[in-house]
């Protein structure tokens, strides 16, 4: 069917109303119509898959784009906006294929299970320093402040090669880059401030390389001309923001999900094992990069009984697919013993995300070391008092008051 264009369409993002749940909505769509229009902050229509098996489909599907540059394309933030207003070359995340895949052909080897071996060892330390960090405060202390934005924050910097002084630049300025509520002109400030300070940065590993990603990408691909300066400097862009806003989120959100589950803390303290499928869970529970695999239809296709033409922008809510309750009986329970691998937090297709070997392995030691360091941890505040955020496409707090 297609859906008849003059019907009222809610407006989009639509708001959680707790701080684990998708919104309300995204339940209600999947029963009574799992493709649906809605409307975007700026006007933008685009439509909405919230069935796991759509979601998948929709980004595995060649004629589907993940180009931010072409006409129909919903922006979601506005850099997004920026970046085809001022012709800069967007990340390759937001490019198709062959292109996208000169970029992810070059980041795999940095990102595959054998370099997360070799990486291990740094991260334990790492997360052991800010335990120590943490638990130095007085009480109560702010676990994002002293715990879940350094530790990615470190990890991100060493991997890259950025120096860690830096990173309050540049958490400030990508933070405004990924805000709904920044002015155009915060964003294209913003965006050249940055891209000064990469600019810089890739100079400098010219001149002087070491034993990190930028090194290797100046000398083993920008030098012998596999790619750009200008595109060398949207990817490492992409990943300072991927390597500390998501994983900053699920550390915070993750904790909060177990102190909130004190059955499921237990099992996970009683059998430290646990942590992996308990981390596969908090990815499926949380979803917090629910609205990233934002598409473009390029040809004419049906999802779902409906047809959705080309040049129509499509939404596939990963927050929506992982709470399909075809796939994940009774999704509103977080339970470490689900077996939820197959989730689809890091999207799907060949847009999946090359660093989420990263991300497990930082989740996996950190709640590790967390729930053995520090047994009697507990919230300092009330959940419905603590303050969520919305920061871009993804979803997180800004503050985790906890005791011990």
């Amino acid at each position: 069917m297609t859906q008849d264009p003059a019907a009222e369409v809610p407006e989009f993002p639509m708001a959680r109303r707790c701080p684990f749940d998708p919104p309300s909505e995204y339940a209600k769509l999947r029963e009574t119509e799992p493709v649906s229009r809605a409307q975007l902050p700026d006007g933008t229509p685009a439509w909405l898959l919230t069935r796991y098996a759509d979601a998948r489909a929709v980004l595995a599907h060649p004629t589907v784009s993940a180009d931010i540059t072409k006409p129909g394309f919903p922006p979601l933030i506005p850099i997004q906006k920026d970046i085809v207003k001022q012709g800069h070359k967007p990340p390759f995340m937001r490019q198709d294929p062959p292109e996208h895949t000169v970029y992810r052909r070059m980041l795999i080897p940095e990102f595959t299970v054998r370099r997360m071996k070799v990486l291990r060892p740094a991260i334990e330390q790492i997360v052991d320093d800010q335990l120590d960090h943490l638990l130095a405060q007085d009480r109560p202390a702010d676990l994002v402040a002293h715990l879940a934005l350094p530790v990615p924050s470190l990890v991100i910097c060493r991997t890259l090669g950025v120096p860690y002084a830096d990173h309050e630049f540049f958490q400030d300025k990508t933070g405004i880059l990924l805000s709904f509520d920044s002015t155009p002109e915060q964003v294209g400030k913003a965006m050249t401030e940055i891209r000064a300070f990469l600019g810089d940065l890739i100079s400098e590993k010219q001149r002087t390389p070491d034993d990190d990603l930028v090194s290797s990408l100046v000398h083993n691909h920008l030098e012998k001309g596999e790619v750009t300066r200008e595109n060398l400097l949207a990817t490492i862009l992409l990943l300072l923001n991927a390597g500390h806003e998501t994983t900053a989120n699920m550390i915070s959100l993750g904790t909060l999900a177990l102190l909130e589950n004190p059955e499921q803390l237990a099992a996970l303290r009683a059998d430290p094992d646990l942590v992996g499928p308990a981390v596969e869970e908090m990815l499926r529970y949380l979803s917090i990069g629910d609205i990233v695999p934002a598409r473009i239809a390029t040809e004419d296709m049906e999802v779902g009984g409906t047809t959705i033409k080309a040049g129509e922008g499509l939404i596939a809510l990963l927050g929506a697919a992982n709470w399909d309750t075809g796939v994940f009986p009774s999704p509103e329970t977080f339970d470490i013993r689900r077996g939820a691998r197959h989730h689809i937090a890091f999207g799907y297709g060949v847009h999946q995300c090359v660093g989420q070997n990263l991300a497990r392995l930082e989740l996996e030691i950190l709640f590790r070391k967390l729930v053995s360091r520090v047994p009697t941890l507990r919230l300092a505040a009330p959940v419905e008092d603590l303050p969520y955020k919305r920061q871009g496409a993804v979803y997180g707090l800004h503050a985790l008051p906890v005791s011990w």
